[in-house]
């Protein structure tokens, strides 16, 4: 039998513009794309990303076992539909709904379709109001903050919806209750607010914007709901700080979304869409189909989809409960703080988010190393580690900073190997500056001569 390393399609390009005339075998096959594949990062050193990259053998399991099962069709898989309104309710539990019960929501890709969805649906709620008002509506806006997610922009610009985009402040990166007031009024469909931002990981104060438009609802009569884009925070703030209000507690929130695939601990994809209750979405955006064998409701972009990523969220709820997830989360916070801790020992880094509202890192420079974070980015990538850097929304655009995501499978042991090739890395490119000093010749403890003088204390013991 002829080697797989010796086939033609190991010593043959591959052409991306032409598809194939002929197939190859699948063993080949898949070890073409598997070798390939190695060419990516490694995804547990992958500290961009707060998608999950580990998931106990048993709920793949569960995932390898849904995998043929198409979500949308609940009369052929009935179980897997009742799995989703399971963790929906479950959610509205979590968020402290007035009732779980009357609790409405769906599962989707991720959060940037859980945030769209549930912006349309305040959309479409502020024009019926207005239409029984006889008044105009025409001009609809959506207040939030440049903390938010790209996906904020992109709902204002397809939904054609004017967009108050709250800019940062060079010492300020979330908005605040005085600028939301300046910027709501009778158009405005909702305000966006957020629980762990991607840029920094900090936490808008959600509390207080809620109690500054319940004022205004009583001062002016404009009933204006809040989103809040739980993406991260979402699965972190209810077991970090379980008497933080930025759920259902707060009246004016309408709707929160979450990522499952974030700190909800699933793979990629799966997100989160809940409503307080059924009056937050209109009717008229659920749409009614019965050419799949019965009449089943639908309120997503997304028809066809995979149940995998559902079933793995509800083995997550079930396996872990709110013990599980409360003793997980800690264990990320204790090593987010402790990267923080030795970050702001050094000489380095500056931290930009001390209070850590979820397990994420961002720090800066000290002043003028004679490198920057980019450089350092790039040095880190040569170790194997992933770490982002990147500018802020105006007007911190000045501020150039690095983002550390602890998830669930960094270690400490992992984060202290991280720490030393962070400092190295500095070091490195803090001599590769024109006339700067060389460090001294490595010491002793250095790996190499720690093994040989490993070496030479067990032969000196065997002598003896």
């Amino acid at each position: 039998m002829q080697p797989i390393h010796g086939t033609s399609a190991f010593r043959t390009h591959l052409d991306p513009f032409t598809f194939p005339e002929h197939g190859m075998e699948a063993d080949t096959t898949y070890e073409l794309l598997h070798t390939t594949l190695m060419l990516d990062g490694r995804e547990t050193l992958n500290l961009a990303s707060f998608v999950t990259t580990w998931m106990e053998p048993q709920a793949e399991k569960l995932i390898h076992d849904s995998l043929r099962k198409n979500h949308i069709d609940h009369e052929e898989y009935p179980a897997a539909s009742l799995m989703e309104e399971a963790c929906v309710h479950m959610l509205g539990d979590l968020f402290h709904a007035p009732d779980p019960a009357e609790v409405v929501g769906v599962g989707t890709i991720g959060s940037s379709e859980a945030i769209m969805l549930g912006l349309l649906a305040h959309k479409r709620s502020w024009r019926d109001r207005r239409q029984e008002a006889g008044l105009p509506t025409d001009r609809p806006n959506v207040v939030f903050g440049a903390e938010t997610h790209v996906v904020w922009d992109k709902f204002a610009n397809y939904f054609d919806v004017e967009m108050r985009k709250i800019p940062m402040k060079p010492d300020r990166y979330v908005i605040s209750a005085d600028e939301v007031a300046e910027q709501v009024d009778e158009n405005t469909i909702a305000v966006g607010v957020v629980l762990g931002t991607t840029h920094i990981g900090e936490a808008d104060p959600i509390e207080e914007i809620n109690d500054r438009l319940v004022r205004i609802k009583a001062e002016h009569g404009w009933d204006i709901p809040i989103h809040v884009d739980g993406a991260s925070g979402g699965f972190i703030a209810p077991f970090a700080e379980p008497d933080l209000k930025f759920d259902f507690r707060l009246e004016q929130v309408a709707s929160i979304n979450a990522s499952g695939h974030k700190y909800g601990l699933v793979y990629p994809g799966v997100g989160w869409l809940v409503f307080r209750d059924r009056t937050k979405l209109p009717e008229d955006l659920v749409f009614s189909v019965n050419y799949l064998g019965g009449a089943q409701p639908t309120f997503t972009f997304n028809f066809s989809r995979g149940s995998a990523m559902i079933q793995a969220q509800l083995y997550n709820f079930l396996r872990l409960g709110r013990a599980g997830y409360s003793e997980i989360v800690a264990t990320m916070l204790a090593n987010a703080r402790h990267i923080n801790e030795q970050l702001a020992a050094g000489d380095w880094f500056e931290i930009l988010n001390p209070g850590l509202a979820e397990p994420v890192v961002t720090f800066t420079l000290k002043g003028d190393p004679g490198f920057d974070v980019y450089h350092l980015s790039g040095r880190l990538r040569e170790h194997g580690w992933i770490v982002p850097a990147y500018s802020l929304p105006p007007d911190a655009e000045d501020v150039h900073l690095l983002r550390i995501v602890v998830r669930i499978d960094l270690s400490r042991q992992m984060i202290d190997v991280l720490l030393r090739d962070l400092e190295d890395a500095c070091a490195h490119l803090a001599e590769e500056q024109p006339g700067a000093r060389k460090r001294p010749a490595p010491d002793v403890w250095t790996a190499p001569a720690l093994m040989a003088a490993h070496q030479k204390s067990r032969t000196g013991q065997r002598r003896d």
